[in-house]
């Protein structure tokens, strides 16, 4: 018997103490939002019916922790991220140049130029609507428009917590906090004020722009030196000088034409190897920033 819908929520986590935090708050998120949605529906059609009477009747109707901490689990293990789970060669070689054939890597690759558009969109939106919100507090529209800011904040986090997951395979909430209904404006704000997960979502807004600068010019940086160094040898043999452009030297068509093919297989061996490491450096980097992401918007 629970007296409060805390006391059934810290049950409920109890239950999924091993389970995934991303897990664990879209549960509490899904409860605390179904429990008191309940609960007062049933205190407006019953006034004199006592708390605790009320929530007997709806866990009896919701589940109790363990069968709703089951359900979860059940659930979470049907529908796993996307780029999760992945069978590794066992050949050192095997797993040198698997890099090209596991989807991790290109969805990492892909998130981290991504990362650069949305850095600066972040940036810009958490810089602008700070300086904004704070501004127009001595305003009659300051309030409104912090509390709508700071709740684009959430949003951002949870839409962010999507491409994570999605791109990186990661498990990230998949439900928005919950908000309480009901509340007025002032309340509103102190709520989203006082609440952590705003602020370190906001930090992750701006800490965007410095991660979309360094993957994006990285690894472009990598890909264009490593696709040079493959595609120098086959440019250059097919670049000819026309006839006449350099004296006593009719028909000459460039320096490779003089440089041994084993010299051009090193080359491209070279590029090769540089663009293997490249991806298996993007697959790094996405599994360091999956886990940064998790740990900061996971609340």
């Amino acid at each position: 018997m629970y007296k409060t819908i805390e006391d059934y929520l810290q049950a409920l986590k109890n239950e999924l103490l091993e389970s995934d935090p991303a897990l664990i708050q879209d549960a509490l998120s899904d409860a605390r939002e179904h429990l008191t949605a309940a609960l007062s529906e049933a205190q407006a059609a019953h006034p004199d019916m006592q708390i605790i009477d009320a929530l007997t009747t709806i866990v009896e109707e919701y589940g109790s922790p363990e069968e709703t901490a089951s359900a979860y689990r059940e659930v979470e293990r049907r529908t796993p991220p996307v780029f999760k789970q992945n069978p590794k060669p066992r050949s050192l070689l095997g797993r040198f140049f698997g890099v090209y054939i596991d989807p991790r890597t290109w969805g990492a690759l892909l998130f981290m130029f991504i990362t650069f558009v949305t850095g600066i969109i972040y940036f810009t939106w958490a810089v602008v609507g700070t300086s904004l919100s704070i501004s127009l507090l001595i305003l009659i529209i300051g309030i409104p428009f912090a509390i709508l800011f700071l709740l684009s904040v959430q949003g951002i986090a949870l839409l962010e917590g999507r491409l994570v997951e999605t791109m990186l395979g990661v498990r990230m909430p998949r439900r928005p906090a919950f908000a309480q209904a009901g509340l007025k404006w002032n309340e509103r704000l102190k709520s989203l004020l006082t609440d952590r997960h705003t602020w370190i979502s906001l930090i992750y807004m701006i800490l965007q722009l410095v991660f979309g600068v360094v993957y994006f010019t990285l690894f472009t940086t990598f890909i264009a030196t490593s696709l040079s160094l493959m595609a120098a040898p086959f440019i250059h043999g097919m670049i000819s000088i026309p006839n006449g452009t350099i004296p006593n030297y009719p028909g000459y068509y460039g320096l490779i034409e003089t440089i041994p093919l084993w010299i051009k297989a090193v080359i491209i061996s070279i590029g090769l190897f540089l663009l293997t490491i490249t991806l298996h450096l993007a697959r790094a980097c996405g599994w360091l920033h999956g886990r940064y992401a998790k740990w900061m918007l996971v609340s």
